[in-house]
């Protein structure tokens, strides 16, 4: 089956964007050595190394397939053990679009008990290595995990950095089903009342609440649901 992978949205129909990406935790229920290497599996099953390592000729075997990558802690790592050629077939990558390193940062980090300076450090540490590697930068916040959202991340780390959109998925319960009732997931947030418009960013909230996806689209091979007949 060929599928029509134009961009464009269709009048008068409800147009879904599939949005392949990382949610690699920088240490959570396993130490970011065993998250890398997929090490203490019995814990949680994750190897961050093999998602890379699958990935790059994932994308070259088709030019239609695009992927976002997040958490630059995990993909440095990666980076500095590649050789020369496969660096160059990944810049290529970045320069033409297929893999976009959005958010930046060493990780997705919290917007609550986190000290601001360390929020702007992990951040700049992060931009400066995919600058310097692939002269690019990010275009998207990508913080779908922390619980809750600050004033900090939409204007200091958001509208200030450049980026044209930020996006999340955990909210308050009640103001996502209030959202979701008016059809204002979407929206623009303005982080400072003293900077005015230029602290404003496109911000969408994810409509499920949190970063999986939506009953249905689950590919991973421990899915249980029904599969998808065509």
């Amino acid at each position: 089956m060929v599928y029509d992978t134009a961009q464009g949205v269709v009048p008068g129909k409800l147009n879904v964007h599939l949005v392949p990406h990382t949610h690699d935790d920088v240490g959570w229920l396993k130490t970011v050595d065993q998250y890398y290497v997929g090490s203490n599996n019995s814990i949680q099953v994750a190897c961050v190394q093999n998602v890379l390592d699958s990935l790059i000729p994932a994308l070259l075997a088709d030019k239609n397939r695009k992927f976002i990558y997040v958490e630059q802690a995990f993909f440095q790592r990666w980076w500095r053990r590649q050789s020369e050629a496969t660096k160059k077939t990944v810049q290529i990558l970045v320069s033409t679009g297929q893999l976009e390193l959005i958010n930046g940062g060493m990780c997705m980090h919290d917007e609550a008990a986190t000290h601001y300076i360390d929020m702007i450090d992990q951040t700049t540490l992060g931009h400066r290595y995919i600058k310097q590697q692939f002269n690019v930068t990010p275009r998207i916040g990508w913080q779908i995990d922390p619980f809750g959202h600050s004033a900090v991340q939409a204007y200091l780390l958001g509208a200030e950095v450049g980026f044209d959109a930020l996006f999340f998925a955990r909210i308050d319960y009640q103001d996502r089903a209030k959202r979701r009732d008016e059809k204002k997931l979407e929206f623009i947030w303005q982080g400072s009342k003293t900077q005015g418009s230029s602290s404003q960013i496109f911000s969408g909230a994810f409509y499920a609440g949190n970063y999986e996806p939506p009953t249905g689209f689950y590919y991973e091979v421990n899915d249980e649901s029904s599969p998808v007949v065509q």
